[in-house]
């Protein structure tokens, strides 16, 4: 099994986690909140969130010139509280989610893949995070 280094990032959401992990986990909301920039969207989404399940997404450039998918399968799921995943390349995926009265705490850890810079992915990562923050902020 590889070694990756891990990245973490973080937000906190006002917003109760039982909205937030609605938001985070079903696919007609996934494809308003994950991208990077404005530039980017998603344009399918599936996820069978349960241990085992699998999940993906299509990510593209509005403009058609790249895109790519993103999939997994879902290691452990605790209901308003925990997902873990790995992808096909053996990387890991930890979110956690820890209600703060009516804000929740999203952190995620993630192991960098190896083809691009580690700043570069924390950045990417995070900017899906904030624009998570922002939908769930304000549907």
């Amino acid at each position: 099994m590889a070694t990756f280094e891990k990245i973490t990032i973080e937000t906190l959401i006002n917003a109760p986690v039982e909205k937030v992990w609605k938001l985070w986990s079903e696919p007609e909301h996934i494809m308003q909140w994950n991208t990077a920039s404005e530039d980017w969207h998603t344009t399918q989404a599936t996820n069978d969130l349960r241990t085992s399940g699998t999940f993906s997404s299509r990510m593209e450039a509005k403009d058609g010139s790249f895109g790519f998918d993103f999939s997994g399968t879902y290691t452990e799921v605790i209901p308003q509280s925990l997902i873990a995943y790995v992808l096909g390349d053996e990387r890991t995926v930890t979110i956690t989610f820890s209600a703060k009265g009516d804000q929740t705490l999203v952190v995620e850890t993630f192991d960098a893949e190896t083809t691009n810079p580690v700043a570069m992915q924390q950045e990417g990562w995070q900017r899906i995070l904030d624009n998570f923050k922002k939908y769930a902020e304000h549907n």
